[in-house]
């Protein structure tokens, strides 16, 4: 019909323009006119319907408005949980998205959830609540673009009740948490995870630590042992931090049993520098058919060293005096046995003349254990002794004289 009509409007020419009707012979003019006035109503009514449809399609108008967002935040799937002592850390990341994808403007509280059953689709009983954090506002123009600079971290803690601690080493407690928008609503909750419900042995008592030659000595008093369970053992842990960092570093293990010793040695410090040192006991768990796990206990009150070293070397042994010289210019050569210290710098030598004082006889340490004395003379006897020296310049006693003649 239209293209038709197209084809009869082609054949009348342009009606924007008053066009001048020939008389027909025989055709009344008024009569013409009066014949053609409904069709060209007709014509104009289909030409609006036609561009009314063609605006609702291209003409620069929006489509189908879309409902409003309902802000569900997107239910977080990076919960971690960590158990120490009898308290269990959470953390997660606060979620930047809401479920249609746009940027959450508004949050309202998270719930913290807690079950003895790994199954938990939904947060009705919640053991806690964290505040929303403070976000960024931004229109609904301005969601579609706007993300978060940084990922914002939040966190909660939780005491494990006395109630559901128990000794088997296969009972588990289960965390998730709910976030909330400002209307209270909530997609769902997040991933669940899980820490183990075996108790927690108190830290070591009367921690200490003492500054020896021999390294940094720690010790405390022993902890009451529990009673034995299959599948969980225990064992002591010494922790170490630099006084100026705080990354930590194990100074050393020991296990807690009957046969186990309540001291060790840290001997991987570096002198000259403070740390502070923390104990506890580790329980590990272990089930047939599953990789063994761990927690630790509380820590002990941390303890400060500071590693000063004023111990000097082990004394040298062994010293031996040999003289030669026949045909050649005399001298004694001087051996010992080497000084194992890791410090050690080197030795000092010296050399006692019957009825005098021993004297130093080498201007720089000597860094062999041995040395040769050419300044002899003959006919008289010399006694000599070693000392060793560390790189702090401590020194340590001398050792046993030893005696030579030249002839």
């Amino acid at each position: 019909m239209i293209s038709t009509l197209a084809s009869f409007v082609k054949r009348s020419g342009n009606w924007s323009k008053p066009r001048q009707f020939a008389p027909t012979p025989g055709v009344d003019a008024a009569l013409l006119i009066t014949l053609l006035l409904p069709l060209m109503r007709l014509i104009s009514k289909l030409g609006l319907l036609m561009c009314g449809a063609a605006a609702l399609v291209g003409c620069g108008v929006p489509g189908v408005p879309k409902p409003p967002s309902l802000e569900l935040p997107q239910p977080v799937a990076d919960v971690r949980a960590v158990r120490k002592g009898n308290s269990v850390y959470l953390v997660w990341t606060v979620p930047a998205e809401t479920t249609d994808r746009l940027a959450v403007r508004h949050l309202g509280p998270t719930r913290i959830c807690r079950s003895l059953n790994a199954a938990m689709s939904e947060c009705s009983n919640p053991v806690g609540e964290v505040a929303a954090p403070q976000l960024s506002g931004a229109t609904r123009e301005q969601a579609k673009s706007v993300r978060p600079a940084a990922k914002i971290q939040a966190s909660y803690t939780e005491r494990i009740p006395p109630t559901l601690v128990v000794e088997n080493p296969g009972a588990q407690i289960f965390y998730a948490i709910s976030v909330l928008n400002e209307n209270g609503r909530s997609a769902g909750v997040s991933n669940v995870v899980q820490v183990p419900a075996v108790p927690a042995l108190s830290p070591p008592f009367d921690f200490r630590a003492q500054v020896t030659a021999e390294g940094v000595v720690l010790s405390w008093t022993e902890v009451p042992r529990p009673p034995e369970v299959p599948g969980l053992r225990h064992r002591y842990r010494v922790y170490r931090r630099p006084g100026a960092g705080n990354s930590d570093t194990v100074a050393g293990e020991l296990p807690l049993d009957t046969s186990s010793a309540t001291e060790l040695v840290d001997h991987s410090f570096e002198w000259e520098k403070t740390y502070f040192y923390r104990a506890t006991v580790v329980t590990l768990i272990r089930e047939e058919g599953k990789p063994e796990t761990q927690f630790e206990g509380d820590d002990t009150t941390p303890v400060k060293v500071f590693a000063h070293d004023v111990f000097p070397p082990a004394v040298p042994s062994g010293l031996q005096a040999v003289f030669s010289g026949a045909g050649q210019q005399p001298f004694i050569d001087l051996i010992w046995a080497p000084d194992t210290d890791a410090d050690l710098a080197g030795y000092n030598i010296f050399r006692r003349e019957e009825g005098a004082e021993a004297v130093k006889i080498n201007a720089e340490l000597v860094k062999t254990p041995a040395f040769r004395d050419t300044n002899v003379v003959s006919g008289r006897k010399y006694s000599y002794s070693v000392s060793a020296v560390d790189v702090r310049g401590n020194e340590s006693a001398r050792s046993q004289e030893t005696s030579e003649e030249v002839p």
